[in-house]
C-alpha cells in the first residue's frame, strides 16, 4: 500500500513537471514568430557563432547577446518559417549586461514583440519563448525570484528557471504576452537559477554622437547604425573620421546621405574624402558633391563659404602638385566672393584674404584682412595674418609690420599664458629683422616666460643672435650653451659657439667647439673657416690655409677675404 502510495506521488509530480514544461499560452502561435535564430561570421566568411534574438519594433530592429556578435563581420538570421535577412547595422551595445541591438531589413508581416510596460513581479510565473520552427509552440515556465533596478527603468531579473545555451538570448514573457527581458548565458547548464536582462534595457540603447570611440562597438566589425539626430549624426561622422579605414568611413557617409539627402554638409564631407585619395576616378564625384552641396543648402552662402573653404584646403595640401582640372585659387576665390555678396561675413572675408595669400596676391590679401581687423571678428590671429601678409608685400616699411603685431599682443592681457606666447615669439623675430635687437631680446624674454621656461635649443640659439647684436655678451654666451647643452649633436650650434668665443678671443674654447662640430658633420664649411681663422691668431697660417681651402671646396664664400689676407 505505501509502495503504491509513494508510485501515485512520483507520477502526480512527473506529471505537473511535464504540465509546466508543456505550457502553451494562446498568444505563443504568434508570439514566436517574431523569434529567430543568428549566425554570425567571421571575415573569411566562416561561421563564428550561431543563437537567437527577436524583433521589437515594425522598424526592424532587434535584440540579442553581444557575445554572439563580438568579433562578428556580418551575420545572417533566420526567421521560423526559414526565411533569411541580413544584419544591417549594429544600433547599439553593452558588453557589461551583454546585450545588442541592431537592425535588418524587415518584411511587411513580420511578427514583433511588444516590450512590457511594467516590469514583472517577485513571484510572477514568466514564460520562455524558445526559437521554434515546428508548428506547435511550447514555452517553459518559471517564476521571478528578484527584480534589481539598473537605472532608467531598465531591471535586471532573476528567474527559478533552468535553461541552456539553446536558450540564450531567447525573449522571457509575462502573462500578456509581452517580453520582459532576454535570457542570459548561464553558468551550468542543470543550475536551477537562471538571468534575464530587460528588454527595455537592450532597446534604450544606442549609438551617439561619440560612439565612434565605444570599445564594445569598436569589437564588431558590422556597420554601425547612425545616431537618431542629424545633429548627432554629423558628430558622429567628424568622431568616425579618424578611427575608420577609408571604404568604411565612405560606407558611413553614404548612408548619412541616403538618410539626410538634404544635408549639405555631408556631401562637403563626401567630396572632401573624394578629394584626399590619389584616385582621379573619384575626383568628378566630388565636384557633383560640392555642386549637390550648393543646391540643397537653405543658407547658400554659408554652403559656398565651406566649399571654397574645401578648396582651399585640398590646394594647400597638394605642395605645389598640379591640382585637378576643375579646382584652383581662382575658382575658389570666385565661390567665396558670391558668399560674400550675399553675406559679406568678417569670416567669409578672411577665407577671401587666406585663398588670396595662398595665391600669392599678398597685396589684395592686405586689404581683405584689413577689413576683417576693422570688424567685431578682429582678434590676435586676424592682425597676425595681416602682419605676415604686409611683411611679403615689397617695399614694406617694417615698422608698420611690428605695429600690425602690436594690435594682435594688446588683445592678450597680463600675465601671459602659452596662447600668447606665439605672438611674442613673431614680434621678436621681425624686431630682430628691422634691427631693434634690444626690443627682439625683450620679447623673446616675454615668450620664455609665457611658455614658462618650456623652450627649444632652437629658441636659445635665435635669442642668441640677438643678444649678440646689442652687445648682451653674458647672456649670449649663456644662451648658445644652453644651446649646445640640449642638443649636443647639432653642428650648427657647435659653429655658433665657436663663433662667439672667437668674439671674446677665447681662441682654445672656440677650436674646442669647431673641432666639436667638424666631428659630427665634416662639410661644415663655416666650421672650417673660423678654426683657419683661430689658427692664424696662433700664427699657425699653414694649417688656417689648409683648412680655409676646405672651406672654399665646400661652398662657403666668406673665405675668399680670408685667404686673399693670409693664404697669398
Amino acid at each position: 500500500m505505501i509502495m503504491k502510495k509513494t508510485i501515485w506521488i512520483c507520477i502526480c509530480c512527473l506529471l505537473t513537471q511535464w504540465a509546466t514544461a508543456q505550457v502553451t499560452p494562446k498568444w505563443a502561435e504568434k508570439a514566436k514568430k517574431a523569434v529567430f535564430s543568428i549566425v554570425t561570421y567571421d571575415k573569411d566568411n566562416k561561421i563564428k557563432a550561431t543563437g537567437n534574438g527577436f524583433y521589437i519594433d515594425a522598424n526592424g530592429t532587434a535584440l540579442s547577446d553581444f557575445t554572439l556578435f563580438e568579433g562578428a563581420d556580418h551575420a545572417t538570421i533566420i526567421t521560423t518559417d526559414g526565411k533569411q535577412q541580413p544584419v544591417e547595422a549594429i544600433a547599439g551595445a553593452n558588453s557589461m549586461y551583454d546585450v545588442v541591438k541592431f537592425r535588418t531589413p524587415m518584411a511587411k508581416k513580420q511578427e514583433v514583440l511588444t516590450i512590457a510596460s511594467q516590469p514583472a513581479k517577485v513571484g510572477e510565473t514568466v514564460y520562455l519563448l524558445p526559437y521554434s520552427t515546428q508548428k506547435a509552440t511550447t514555452c517553459q515556465t518559471g517564476k521571478v525570484t528578484s527584480v534589481d533596478s539598473i537605472g532608467n527603468n531598465s531591471f535586471y531579473y532573476t528567474l527559478e528557471m533552468t535553461t541552456n545555451e539553446k536558450t540564450v538570448s531567447c525573449p522571457i514573457m509575462n502573462a500578456n504576452g509581452e517580453v520582459l527581458g532576454l535570457i542570459q548565458k548561464s553558468v551550468s547548464d542543470e543550475k536551477k537559477e537562471s538571468y534575464a536582462i530587460g528588454a527595455g534595457y537592450g532597446a534604450a540603447l544606442n549609438v551617439s554622437a561619440l560612439s565612434a570611440n565605444d570599445p564594445a562597438l569598436q569589437s564588431i566589425t558590422i556597420k554601425k547604425a547612425l545616431p537618431e539626430t542629424e545633429e548627432q549624426a554629423l558628430v558622429y561622422l567628424f568622431v568616425s573620421s579618424s578611427t575608420m579605414d577609408r571604404e568604411s568611413y565612405l560606407t558611413l557617409l553614404n548612408d548619412f546621405l541616403q538618410e539626410y539627402p538634404n544635408s549639405y554638409d555631408g556631401y562637403i564631407r563626401r567630396a572632401t574624402l573624394y578629394m584626399s585619395g590619389e584616385n582621379a576616378e573619384q575626383y568628378p564625384l566630388a565636384v557633383e558633391d560640392l555642386e549637390k552641396a550648393v543646391e540643397v543648402a537653405d543658407n547658400k552662402a554659408e554652403a559656398r563659404f565651406n566649399v571654397a573653404k574645401t578648396l582651399h584646403s585640398y590646394l594647400i595640401s597638394l605642395n605645389g602638385k598640379e591640382p585637378y582640372e576643375a579646382w584652383s585659387y581662382d575658382k575658389a576665390l570666385e565661390i567665396v566672393r558670391q558668399a560674400i555678396q550675399d553675406d559679406p561675413q568678417p569670416l567669409y572675408i578672411q577665407l577671401e584674404g587666406d585663398i588670396l595669400f595662398a595665391n600669392q596676391k599678398y597685396a589684395e590679401a592686405y586689404v581683405s584682412y584689413e577689413k576683417v581687423n576693422q570688424s567685431n571678428m578682429a582678434s590676435p590671429a586676424t592682425f597676425y595674418s595681416a602682419a605676415k601678409t604686409k611683411q611679403l608685400i615689397e617695399g614694406t616699411d617694417y615698422n608698420e609690420v611690428i605695429a600690425l603685431m602690436d594690435s594682435a599682443i594688446v588683445r592678450f592681457t597680463k600675465p601671459y599664458t602659452s596662447e600668447a606666447a606665439p605672438y611674442f615669439f613673431e614680434r621678436a623675430e621681425m624686431k630682430a629683422e628691422a634691427g631693434k635687437y634690444r626690443e627682439a631680446v625683450m620679447d623673446y624674454n616675454t615668450f620664455y616666460d609665457a611658455l614658462q621656461g618650456a623652450v627649444t635649443a632652437t629658441f636659445y640659439f635665435q635669442r642668441e643672435q640677438s643678444e649678440l647684436q646689442c652687445r648682451m655678451y653674458q647672456q649670449a654666451i649663456n644662451d648658445i650653451n644652453k644651446a649646445v647643452e640640449m642638443e649636443p649633436e647639432n653642428p650648427m650650434f657647435w659653429v655658433e659657439k665657436g663663433s662667439v668665443h672667437i668674439r671674446f678671443n677665447q681662441l682654445d674654447e672656440a677650436i674646442t667647439a669647431l673641432n666639436k662640430a667638424i666631428s659630427l658633420n665634416d662639410k661644415e664649411g663655416a666650421a672650417y673657416r673660423l678654426l683657419g681663422f683661430c689658427q692664424t691668431k696662433q700664427k699657425k697660417n699653414q694649417e688656417a690655409c689648409a683648412n680655409f681651402a676646405k672651406a672654399k671646396e665646400l661652398g662657403d664664400t666668406v673665405v675668399d677675404q680670408l685667404i686673399e689676407k693670409y693664404c697669398k
